[in-house]
C-alpha cells in the first residue's frame, strides 16, 4: 500500500511538485500544494487532506521555536495545523535537529575542506540552529542574518549568544505576527529587492531556505556554495544564472518528518528526537551535491607565523582578552599551546594563468625567545601538527615563517614527517632581498657593479646564498659570522665559484663598517645589537632581513644619512585579503609567504626550500615564477613605512655633505657617544646633530631642519 504525504505551503502553487520514492521497503507518494500566500487557503487545504493522507507537512512554517531552553508558539502556524484532527501535522523541526545535522556532517566528511574555516552566512538562525551548530565545528566564521530579514535592520549576528539574546527580544513579537514575518512566503518568493548584500558577498557558503536566497540575495553569487532544502528546476536555473558554484541539498525537512511520522504508531508530539535519529540511521538517504557552474581553479596553501614579541601575542583575536596576564607569564605559557588557526587568505589570482589561490595563516604560540631556548623537537612537534591542520583545510603546501625556519635543521625534519609539501620561503626571500638592496643602492646614488658589501650572518641559510650572489655582482664581499670554520668554508666556495672576487672574513663586523656601501644583516641574534650605526660611512644602505629586526629604529635615528630598509616585501597579484594584520600594507606579504603562494599558483607541491644550504638554481627558478605570475617588489620600507623620494633626496644630500666634511661625521659620532647609550629620545639625536650638520652649507641646514620638523609631527 502506498503512503500519501502532502506538504502544504504558503508559497506559490507554481512550485508544486509530485514524486514517488521507496523508504523502509514501502512506496511513498509525496506532493506539494502551495496556497500563494493565503493563510486561509492553507488551512482549508489541511482540512481537506485530514484523514485522506498519512501525514501533512507544513513547508516554511514553524509550530514551535525553541531558543535558549524556551519555547515560543507561532500562532498562525498553529491555527493552520489545528484544522487537522486525524492526519498528523508536522513542521520539520525534529528533522532539522537530526537529519539536517547529519547531512551537514556527511558533506563535511565527503570533502574535508568544504566548510573548514569558510565564511558561512546562515540566513536564519531561528530555522537552522542545529545546522549552524554543526557548521560551527568546522568554522568560527558564522554570521546569522535574522535581524536583516525579520526586521530589515542593517546588521547581522556573529555568535550563538547574540542569536539567543535576539530571540528572547523579538521571538515573542514575531510569533504573534503572520508567518511571512519569519519566512518569505507566497509570491514574495520570487525575485525581490536585495537585502544584506554585504553578507551574501562576503560568504563562501550560504545556508538556509531557498525562499530567503531567491528573494534577498544579490544577482551575483559567483563561486558561492548554497546549502539548502529541496529545490525546483526553476530554483536551480535561477542559482545557475547567478553564478552559484554548487548546491548542497537534502530532502525538505517537513516532508521527511511527515514521512517518518507516517511510519510511527504514536502521535507526532510523542515522537522524540531519539526516535527520529533511529529512523535517520535506518534510512539510506544521502545529501546531494549538484555542480551548477565550473568550479574555480583554487589552489590552497598554509603559512605558519608566530608572535615576534610578547606584545604580539595579544594580536590574536582569541588571546586579546588576556592582556591582564603578566607578559612574561603569558609568553612562557602560550608557547605550550597547540597551533592556532588565525585567518583565511583570499583574493590572490595569477594574471598569467587565472589561477586563484587561497591560504591559511596558522600561528604557534612561542615567541623567538621561547623557540630558541627549547629543544628543536619542541618546535618540530608543533609544526607537524600545523601541517596536519593545513592538510585538513585542503592545503597542499605549507610555508614556514620567521623563527620556525631557523630552529633545528631549518625545516628538513618537518618536511620528512609532514604529509604535505614544506618550504621555508628562503629562496624568494633571497631574491627579494637582493632586488630591494639593488634598488636602495641606486636610489642613494651608488652603483651595483662596484663598492663593498658586508653580509652579517653570512653562514646562515639566507646569508650564504646572498653572499655568493653578491660576490658575482660586486666582487668585494666581507663575510661576518661567529664560527670561523664555516666562514673559511664559505670563502673557499665563493672563490671557486667566482674567480677574481675579493672575499674577506671576520667574526666582528665593526672594523669593516666604515668601508661598506651596503650592509645585509640576516642574523638570528635575538635581542642583540648587531651594528654600531655610528661607524657606518655616509650614504650607506643597510638591508635588514632578520625577524625580529637587527637594527632598532632609535639606533637608526643616530644616522639620518643612512638608509635602513627591510627585506624586500612582495605585492601579491589580485586583491589579496589576509583577514589578519600581518604588519604590512594591504596586499603586501613577506617574501617567504609569497614563495609559498607562488608555488601553489604553479602547482609545485614539493619541498622547495629546506635546510641551511639554499640552492642558487632554486633562487633563480623562484624569481622566474615571481615574474611569471605577476608578483611585484613593493616600495622600499623602513621601520614599517615606505620611504618617499623626498626622503631619499634628503638623505643623499646629507650624505654628500658628510662626505665633503668628514669632521662633521666624527663630531656627530663623538656627540652621540658622549650622551650615553644608542637609545636616545626621539628628538635629542637630531638636536645634538644640528650644530655640526647645519654648520656648513644651506642644504645641510635645510636637511637638519626638515628632519627635526618631521620628528615634531610624529613622522
Amino acid at each position: 500500500m502506498t503512503k500519501e504525504i502532502v506538504s502544504v505551503s504558503l508559497g506559490p502553487s507554481s512550485r508544486d511538485y509530485e514524486f514517488t520514492t521507496r523508504i523502509f521497503g514501502e512506496e511513498v507518494r509525496v506532493r506539494r500544494m502551495g496556497s500563494d500566500g493565503d493563510a486561509h487557503r492553507a488551512r482549508e487545504l489541511v482540512a481537506q487532506l485530514d484523514g485522506q493522507v498519512d501525514a501533512i507537512g507544513l513547508e516554511g512554517m514553524t509550530l514551535y521555536s525553541e531558543m535558549h531552553h524556551r519555547s515560543y508558539v507561532h500562532q498562525q502556524a498553529q491555527a493552520i495545523a489545528s484544522a487537522a484532527h486525524i492526519s498528523p501535522v508536522v513542521d520539520g523541526v525534529h528533522v532539522k535537529e537530526t537529519l539536517e545535522r547529519w547531512s551537514v556532517a556527511q558533506l563535511a566528511e565527503m570533502d574535508r575542506g568544504l566548510f573548514r574555516h569558510k565564511r558561512v552566512f546562515v540566513v536564519s538562525g531561528f530555522d537552522h540552529r542545529g545546522m549552524a551548530e554543526v557548521l560551527g565545528n568546522y568554522t568560527k566564521h558564522l554570521v546569522f542574518g535574522d535581524p536583516i530579514f525579520h526586521l530589515n535592520l542593517p546588521l547581522a549576528l556573529r555568535s550563538f549568544a547574540q542569536l539567543d539574546a535576539y530571540a528572547r527580544l523579538v521571538l515573542p513579537m514575531l510569533c504573534r505576527s503572520p508567518t511571512g514575518s519569519l519566512c518569505p512566503t507566497g509570491l514574495d518568493q520570487g525575485p525581490g529587492t536585495p537585502r544584506g548584500t554585504r553578507y551574501f558577498r562576503q560568504a563562501d557558503v550560504i545556508a538556509g531556505d531557498i525562499a530567503y536566497i531567491r528573494r534577498f540575495a544579490p544577482e551575483n553569487l559567483r563561486g558561492k556554495i548554497i546549502l539548502t532544502n529541496t529545490l525546483s528546476v526553476s530554483d536551480m536555473e535561477d542559482l545557475r544564472g547567478r553564478g552559484v558554484e554548487a548546491v548542497l541539498t537534502s530532502v525538505s525537512a517537513d516532508v521527511m518528518e511527515a514521512i517518518f511520522a507516517s511510519f510511527s504508531d504514536r502521535p507526532p508530539r510523542e515522537i522524540t528526537d531519539d526516535d527520529y535519529m533511529d529512523l535517520v540511521a535506518r534510512c539510506e538517504l544521502q545529501p546531494q551535491v549538484t555542480v551548477l557552474n565550473e568550479p574555480r581553479p583554487v589552489a590552497r596553501f598554509a603559512f605558519v607565523i608566530h608572535p615576534l614579541s610578547a606584545d604580539h601575542i595579544y594580536n590574536h583575536p582569541v588571546l586579546k582578552y588576556l592582556r591582564f596576564v603578566p607578559k612574561r607569564l603569558m609568553e612562557w605559557s602560550i608557547a605550550y599551546l597547540r597551533p592556532l588557526y588565525v585567518s583565511r587568505i583570499t583574493g590572490i589570482r595569477s594574471p598569467a594563468t587565472g589561477r586563484e589561490v587561497e591560504g591559511y595563516l596558522i600561528t604557534l604560540g612561542a615567541t623567538p625567545r621561547e623557540l630558541m631556548r627549547r629543544d628543536p623537537s619542541f618546535t618540530y612537534r608543533r609544526l607537524i601538527v600545523a601541517s596536519r591542520m593545513a592538510e585538513q583545510m585542503g592545503a597542499k603546501i605549507m610555508g614556514l615563517g620567521a623563527f620556525t625556519k631557523i630552529v633545528g635543521d631549518a625545516g628538513i625534519t618537518v618536511g620528512k614527517k609532514a604529509d604535505i609539501a614544506i618550504t621555508s620561503g628562503n629562496s624568494l626571500t633571497v631574491a627579494a632581498t637582493l632586488e630591494a638592496a639593488k634598488q636602495a643602492v641606486l636610489k642613494m646614488g651608488g652603483r651595483t657593479d662596484q663598492g663593498r658589501v658586508i653580509v652579517i650572518g653570512a653562514t646562515g641559510a639566507i646569508g650564504a646564498v646572498c653572499s655568493r650572489l653578491m660576490a658575482q655582482a660586486i666582487q668585494d664581499v666581507v663575510l661576518v659570522a661567529p664560527r670561523p670554520e664555516k666562514l673559511i668554508a664559505l670563502k673557499r666556495t665563493i672563490e671557486a665559484e667566482t674567480p677574481g672576487a675579493r672575499v674577506s672574513i671576520a667574526t666582528d663586523a665593526g672594523p669593516h663598517l666604515p668601508t661598506a656601501d651596503l650592509v645585509v644583516t640576516t642574523t638570528s641574534a635575538y635581542n642583540t645589537k648587531v651594528i654600531d650605526m655610528r661607524r657606518l660611512k655616509p650614504g650607506c644602505v643597510v638591508c635588514d632581513v632578520a625577524r625580529p629586526p637587527d637594527v632598532k629604529e632609535e639606533d637608526a635615528r643616530l644616522r639620518p644619512d643612512v638608509l635602513v630598509i627591510e627585506s624586500g616585501e612582495v605585492r601579491l597579484p589580485g586583491n589579496p585579503d589576509f583577514g589578519f594584520d600581518i604588519g604590512l600594507p594591504p596586499g603586501v606579504a613577506y617574501a617567504c609567504l609569497a614563495e609559498t603562494a607562488v608555488l601553489a599558483m604553479e602547482d609545485r607541491y614539493e619541498n622547495f626550500t629546506l635546510g641551511r644550504d639554499i640552492r642558487m638554481d632554486r633562487v633563480k627558478e623562484i624569481y622566474r615564477l615571481f615574474k611569471k605570475h605577476g608578483l611585484q617588489l613593493e616600495g622600499l620600507r623602513s621601520f614599517g613605512r615606505y620611504v618617499t623620494d623626498e626622503e631619499l633626496a634628503q638623505k643623499r644630500a646629507l650624505a654628500d655633505e658628510l662626505r665633503e666634511h668628514p669632521e662633521k661625521l666624527e663630531a656627530l659620532a663623538a656627540q652621540s657617544t658622549a650622551h650615553g647609550p644608542l637609545t636616545p629620545g626621539p628628538d635629542r639625536t637630531i638636536r645634538r646633530a644640528l650644530p655640526w650638520l647645519a654648520g656648513g652649507t644651506a642644504a645641510a641646514a635645510a636637511v637638519a631642519a626638515w628632519l627635526l620638523t618631521r620628528r615634531k609631527n610624529g613622522k
